[in-house]
């Protein structure tokens, strides 16, 4: 339930639903192999209530299709005052590079193979699986996805590259 200081609470859903096209900020948030995908955000300081009493005051963040009958999803943000739109429309994505991460990282580098009994173990396995992921990610990124030599790295790529002979020994 929302509301502000001068509001009876309401669910979240009419609330968004209530809200005029002015308040809406539309954004291509990736190209699919269809064409852009595309959103709508909203946000606005609101009450949060618990059992019929105010309790804290955040951002609503609502995301929404287009379309004639669109879905809704919906976050909050203790996030300042301050915070622009962007960065809200900015984090709404990083869940997808941070899924795919773990997804790579399960499939490609083993993160999903450990044996530890305990939480630091844990950690450090999590975290090395990780550290693993971004250094190949960044290779990749400095080396090109192809080469044409039989160990996966020709002379020519890193030449070209701009790589220093520090960065290829280290």
């Amino acid at each position: 339930m929302v509301g502000g200081s001068d509001q009876a609470p309401c669910p979240v859903a009419a609330w968004a639903a209530r809200l005029p096209a002015s308040s809406w900020y539309r954004r291509k948030v990736s190209e699919g192999t269809k064409g852009p995908i595309e959103y709508e955000f909203a946000r606005q300081r609101v009450t949060l209530s618990k059992e019929g009493l105010p309790e804290r005051t955040v951002w609503l963040v609502i995301k929404r299709t287009l379309g004639a009958d669109p879905s809704y999803s919906y976050a909050i943000s203790n996030a300042p005052v301050s915070t622009p739109l962007r960065t809200f429309v900015w984090l709404s994505g990083v869940r997808w590079a941070i899924e795919q991460c773990f997804e790579e990282g399960k499939t490609e580098l083993g993160m999903d193979h450990y044996e530890v009994r305990k939480h630091p173990g844990w950690h450090h396995h999590m975290l090395t699986s990780m550290l693993a992921h971004f250094f190949l990610w960044h290779v990749k990124l400095r080396l090109g996805k192809k080469s044409p030599s039989a160990d996966g790295v020709a002379a020519a790529d890193m030449i070209g590259s701009g790589l220093t002979p520090a960065d290829v020994d280290h």
